[in-house]
């Protein structure tokens, strides 16, 4: 694991294996002086009080965590499904791709249990991880100016939802409903990281 100081009053973390970072985050959030924890696809951010923490002390803390128990902060309960009307613009050049019907492409999709890894790109936005690797298909060598919001995409390992309108090349699988941001609702993010996620075909 490698930890870099990243100013005055953070540090970030490298884990050897991406699949730790939520671990990490977990470890980092109840750590003494840690203000604020953020999670990417294979680094962690973790923001704190100089006053009570230094980077030396977080760097033997987070060592620690990959060899011991750490309670964590409070495991996120339950699982969000979402209800998908798969009917995505991708849906059928996908499924040739990964050689495969469309009504087993969307049992596939539908079948697999995502835990959200990191947010990022547009508030909102949840990466997931859990895509079957047969699914595991590329960007869009030219991305689309406006992707409607509530798509539901893939790219390379990840599932995304797209919570807004906004360019995107992602591979449009369906859509949902569903408010992935909301200013009225705390969190605003529907998918904060370690949630689990089903979707639910229509």
């Amino acid at each position: 694991m490698i930890v870099r100081s990243y100013g005055d009053a953070a540090v970030l973390v490298e884990p050897g294996d991406p699949t730790a970072v939520l671990a990490l985050c977990d470890a980092a959030s109840v750590l003494d002086g840690v203000l604020e924890v953020i999670p990417a696809a294979r680094t962690l951010l973790v923001r704190f009080d100089p006053g009570v923490a230094t980077g030396t002390t977080l760097r033997a803390a987070l060592e620690g965590a990959l060899t011991a128990d750490h309670p964590g902060r409070p495991e996120v309960q339950g699982t969000v499904e979402l209800a998908v009307h798969y009917d995505g613009a991708d849906l059928d050049a996908v499924a040739d791709e990964v050689g495969c019907t469309v009504a087993a492409l969307i049992e596939r999709h539908a079948a697999a249990e995502y835990t959200v890894a990191f947010c990022g790109f547009s508030p909102g936005f949840a990466y997931l991880t859990g895509l079957e690797p047969a699914l595991h298909v590329p960007r869009l060598a030219s991305p689309r100016t406006s992707v409607p919001a509530g798509s539901v995409a893939i790219a390379g390992g990840f599932t995304g939802i797209y919570p807004r309108s906004s360019p995107g090349g992602w591979r449009l699988l369906g859509r949902t409903d569903a408010a992935l941001w909301d200013l009225g609702r705390t969190p605003p993010a529907l998918l904060v990281p370690g949630t689990r996620v089903r979707f639910v075909s229509r």
